[in-house]
């Protein structure tokens, strides 16, 4: 078994509203070297959530998570830190359109299964 992290990815339109919506997960597991994210933009809810809302920004965004978990230089500066650097500048507290939750802790065996299931469960 080994330990891992995540943040639940949020869209929140207005920051003073503390409204938001969950798009994603991004998973940390340093006994398997393991980072990455999953999401999806479910346009009509989000539509209907937040109508003057840029999608195509918030996406930009999240597809921004992806090439910082794959550590290329796609993910500019950032993306070249080592894996564990990587998540915490990931899940660091922002007052921006897409935010993380707090982090939460658990044990896992299967990084990749464990992903999935909990962006079953938080997201989709």
């Amino acid at each position: 078994m080994h330990v891992f992290e995540y943040a639940v990815l949020r869209v929140v339109p207005r920051v003073e509203r503390e409204e938001f919506l969950n798009v994603g997960v991004v998973l940390y597991c340093r006994g398997l070297g393991f980072l990455q994210v999953r999401w999806l933009l479910p346009e009509a809810r989000l539509h209907a959530f937040a109508p003057a809302l840029d999608q195509a920004e918030v996406a930009a965004r999240l597809h921004a998570f992806e090439q910082i978990c794959q550590g290329r230089a796609a993910g500019g500066v950032i993306g070249q830190l080592p894996v564990a650097e990587r998540f915490r500048w990931l899940t660091a507290t922002r007052s921006t359109v897409v935010q993380c939750s707090p982090l939460h802790p658990g044990r896992t065996t299967d990084a990749a299964a464990t992903l999935a299931r909990l962006f079953a469960e938080l997201v989709s």
